[in-house]
């Protein structure tokens, strides 16, 4: 009997208190903002109707949870609007009472699959316009201006309210093709399931779902890099990194530059400011873009003539390393877990990557063979350890 109650029971949420707090201060904010300006727009004009109580339904799904389909602009207004005509054209055509308001939502729920925008209070908005009273009644197919105001100033109010407490609105459902991952999701390719998996998944999944792909993607990732983790345990760069790294300043001239990285047998520097900071990173890779060294005829004149200094002060030909830096480059901190850095290093194309300290200044820097031998040194202590 225990287990069959506590199946009826719902899980915890993992939503922050901060998280509670930023979603319920947004629901006042937006009810109250869509109340004031649909009564300034609408009750001026002898409507009567100027705040629908579905509102407060649409309020907790874009503030408390602005990322998923059912909450976007388009379902909010889209599935708002057409769930109230349809309920107004049921009204009006069948009269009131619970069968047209069955039929109603079910009709409104039709018409949003079709359109691509469900929108779960819309269902609400739907049996209002049936059972909503004489009020309603008499507004007849007007009811759905109300209805269209409160949506776009609660999609307005959510716009503004999301961004400025840290959440992305509107929420984009799928990620492009060739965009890159986020600093929060791994770049996926040879390593794990890559976005073709997903989709495929998601294409013979049938039922609705609640959650952004994105965010679905992200959470796979997580998962991955959780398991990871495990797999190989908490290895931080600050462990395996190389501490006595070269580095170059922005106005370092090429030939200096070039003569660094193949003098000492390296192929990157990290580029540094005057406090340390890392503003970029250059590599064998950009001298022979920039100077266009694609054509291996003739790449020692090439090489040459790109590395000489011009002697004149207005130039288009680069000079300095700065000119030829990729600016911003992926940074690691020293307590960055080194499984972190597997992804970026196997499909990113990322070969070194620059660690920094707690107050952003130049550490070290982890290459893939740091990061290859203190993988394969951490299987072999598995491996002795099970021996043992």
């Amino acid at each position: 009997m225990k287990n069959f109650l506590q199946r009826w029971l719902p899980h915890p949420h993992n939503g922050s208190h901060a998280e509670q707090l930023r979603a319920c201060l947004g629901a006042i904010f937006g009810i109250l903002l869509t109340g004031l300006l649909g009564h300034f727009l609408l009750a001026g004009d002898g409507a009567g109707i100027y705040l629908v109580a579905p509102m407060g339904a649409s309020a907790v799904l874009v503030f408390c949870l602005p990322a998923s389909p059912l909450a976007q602009p388009w379902s909010v207004i889209g599935g708002n609007v057409l769930s109230g005509l349809m309920g107004v054209a049921c009204a009006h055509w069948l009269g009131t009472g619970v069968p047209v308001a069955a039929l109603a939502t079910c009709l409104a729920i039709a018409a949003m699959f079709l359109l691509r925008c469900l929108h779960p209070p819309g269902g609400a908005v739907a049996l209002t316009a049936v059972m909503g009273g004489a009020a309603v009644h008499a507004a007849g197919a007007g009811f759905a201006l109300p209805v269209l105001i409160d949506s776009a100033i609660l999609v307005c109010s959510a716009v503004a309210y999301n961004r400025l407490s840290g959440r992305r609105y509107p929420h984009a459902q799928s990620a492009p093709a060739n965009a890159r991952a986020s600093a929060d999701a791994p770049p996926t390719g040879r390593l794990g399931f890559t976005p073709a998996d997903m989709d495929a998944v998601l294409r013979q999944y049938p039922q609705v779902l609640d959650v952004s792909r994105d965010q679905l993607e992200t959470l796979f990732l997580q998962t991955e890099m959780h398991a990871y983790g495990r797999r190989f345990g908490v290895i931080r760069c600050a462990d395996i990194m190389s501490k006595d790294v070269l580095s170059a300043e922005f106005g370092t001239e090429l030939g200096e530059a070039w003569r660094i990285l193949r003098g000492h047998g390296i192929r990157a520097l990290p580029v540094l400011n005057r406090a340390r900071r890392v503003i970029g990173i250059v590599t064998q890779g950009d001298f022979l873009k920039h100077g266009g060294l694609d054509d291996y005829r003739g790449m020692r004149h090439k090489l040459h003539r790109f590395l000489r200094r011009s002697g004149v002060s207005h130039t288009e030909k680069p000079e300095v390393v700065g000119q030829i830096m990729r600016h911003h480059p992926h940074t690691a901190t020293l307590a960055t877990p080194i499984v972190e850095l597997v992804p970026l290093m196997a499909n990113a194309g990322f070969h070194h990557i620059p660690v920094v300290d707690a107050e952003g200044r130049l550490a070290g820097m982890v290459t893939q063979s740091d990061l290859m031998a203190a993988l394969y040194e951490s299987r072999l202590g598995d491996g002795i350890a099970l021996a043992a």
